[in-house]
């Protein structure tokens, strides 16, 4: 589940988060800030919008990654629980999937009988588009008696092809922070196994291989990581007094 955010007051002018839309920066905040700072900036600019949430698209699977109110988190999971919904079909196909009416809603009866219930009237679920691909979608909770217009769902539109940039580009960094992550673990395992293998080598006069060999088989056998085995043997030799 997402973040909450706090209700804010509405922005008149839509470019002011156009603009700040275009210069989030990349690492300046985790991707969940940058996806709870949209859904926020979407309900303060998009007149009607009584809840907001972001729906990520990741490997097939959706998932709402931030959210305006538990409502719209619950309408959300509602979709994803049953499969079937138009923010769901949104983020699949980056389309603008509207519901004018949730009491009479042809496309998504279930969906808009529980949205109804819960006092929304309208919705509007707008896809955020990259390089001819959908990476999730943007989903308008609707309370007043009309439904969304065309100049709205325009203005959604805009605010989503913004959004959806800055969304691929937190993605992107966040991917790419974890490989660097992961990558560096990986460096510090084989600096301790090198460790460990060149103590071996020393004490028991072993080769490279057979001090390795040494390490792998005393992993076996006590059923542990072979960089716990490594990290093991270069503690002791640290803890142990000078000669």
């Amino acid at each position: 589940m997402g973040a909450y955010i706090e209700p804010t007051g509405r922005s008149p002018d839509p470019r002011a988060a156009f603009a700040e839309l275009s210069k989030i920066m990349l690492g300046a905040q985790p991707l969940t800030a940058t996806l709870t700072r949209i859904a926020e900036l979407a309900k303060q600019t998009i007149a009607g919008a009584a809840d907001v949430s972001v729906t990520l698209l990741e490997g097939g699977r959706v998932s709402s990654i931030s959210f305006t109110g538990p409502l719209a988190a619950q309408l959300d999971e509602r979709q994803y629980e049953s499969g079937y919904g138009p923010c769901m079909d949104a983020a699949t196909s980056g389309r603008t999937i509207p519901i004018d009416d949730t009491a009479q809603s042809e496309a998504y009866p279930d969906f808009g009988r529980l949205a109804a219930r819960q006092g929304i009237t309208h919705t509007l679920s707008v896809g955020l588009p990259v390089e001819q691909r959908s990476i999730g979608a943007l989903n308008i909770y609707g309370t007043g008696a009309a439904a969304f217009d065309a100049s709205t769902a325009e203005l959604a539109t805009a605010f989503a092809s913004y959004a959806a940039v800055a969304v691929a580009n937190a993605g992107v960094y966040a991917s790419t922070a974890t490989l660097a992550r992961n990558l560096q673990k990986a460096l510090d395992s084989r600096a301790v196994i090198d460790q460990a293998k060149g103590i071996l080598m020393l004490e028991h006069h072993y080769s490279a291989d057979a001090a390795f060999d040494e390490l792998v088989r005393r992993s076996s056998t006590s059923n542990r990581r072979l960089r716990e085995i490594a990290q093991d043997i270069v503690d002791d030799v640290q803890r142990a007094p000078p000669a």
